[in-house]
């Protein structure tokens, strides 16, 4: 899954599961009943799971490009300073 795609996962979680605590609210107050609501919502959170969190094809629209290893060893991480030279030297 790449970033775009999680975040489109994020999104949807949201939406659904709020549609279905509005669905779930409405169908426990229209019949009166608290196991209708509970029931409903439940459903709409499994229906969420389902799709929210395998990894279907429309999560992964757009792949990284990792950089190959050769390249890697081209380009070397720069070394940065530690944090303790940088404290001596401006207590100077």
């Amino acid at each position: 899954m790449d970033w775009q795609g999680q975040k489109l996962a994020e999104q949807l979680m949201q939406i659904l599961l709020l549609a279905s605590a509005v669905v779930a609210f409405a169908s426990g107050y229209a019949f009166g009943s608290f196991q209708t609501m509970l029931l409903t919502y439940t459903s709409g959170v499994v229906v969420t799971t389902l799709i929210t969190v395998p990894n279907w094809p429309f999560f992964n629209r757009h792949p990284l490009k990792w950089l190959d290893p050769i390249e890697a060893e081209k380009h070397p991480k720069p070394q940065t300073a530690s944090s303790s030279s940088k404290k001596k030297a401006s207590k100077k």
